[in-house]
């Protein structure tokens, strides 16, 4: 026997890296990964998170702000125009949009989580004033703007609120 097959032998699994017993990572479906750094974890399971963030996000504004397309007068002649919009809807995108947020601060870098939360509400609210004809002077650039900003301001707050309860190993 050499010396270094001696050392070996009296090596514990833990001097020599190797993993002895069950594994504790279980793959993507461990619930220990639901709250694990995201920039450290497997790009697929990072990128698959941060995808379905998006989603989350873009589904909760649609499901919430139901657009109604027709744009219609409440009566005949009349200047105000329907709107979709309720209050309970607006409580429960911010709702919403905060869980996600500070689910992602903690998890994620804060551009990510502005990224992922903010972003695709705020396309979809662009597209929604867009899509409704305008007159001469419209007043839904300077409305979509104060909404971008509000949101984000609100996403990044509540994310890097999130990011304080970070263990030390994130």
């Amino acid at each position: 026997m050499t010396a270094k097959s001696m050392k070996l032998m009296h090596m514990s699994p833990r001097d020599t890296g190797r993993r002895v017993g069950p594994r504790h990572d279980l793959g993507p479906m461990n619930p220990r990964n639901l709250l694990t750094s995201l920039p450290g974890s497997p790009p697929l399971r990072r990128w698959t998170t941060r995808a379905l963030g998006a989603a989350l996000a873009a589904a909760a504004y649609l499901v919430c702000l139901p657009w109604d397309l027709r744009n219609r007068p409440e009566t005949p002649g009349a200047i105000n125009e329907t709107s979709p919009v309720t209050a309970l809807g607006v409580t429960a995108l911010t709702v919403s949009m905060l869980s996600l947020a500070g689910y992602f601060g903690f998890r994620d870098r804060l551009g990510w989580a502005l990224l992922l939360v903010a972003a695709p509400p705020a396309v979809l609210m662009f597209v929604s004033f867009d899509s409704h004809p305008a007159p001469d002077a419209a007043p839904w650039p300077l409305a979509w703007g104060f909404f971008v900003l509000v949101m984000g301001a609100g996403v990044l707050a509540v994310a890097g609120f999130a990011r304080l309860f970070r263990g030390s190993e994130n």
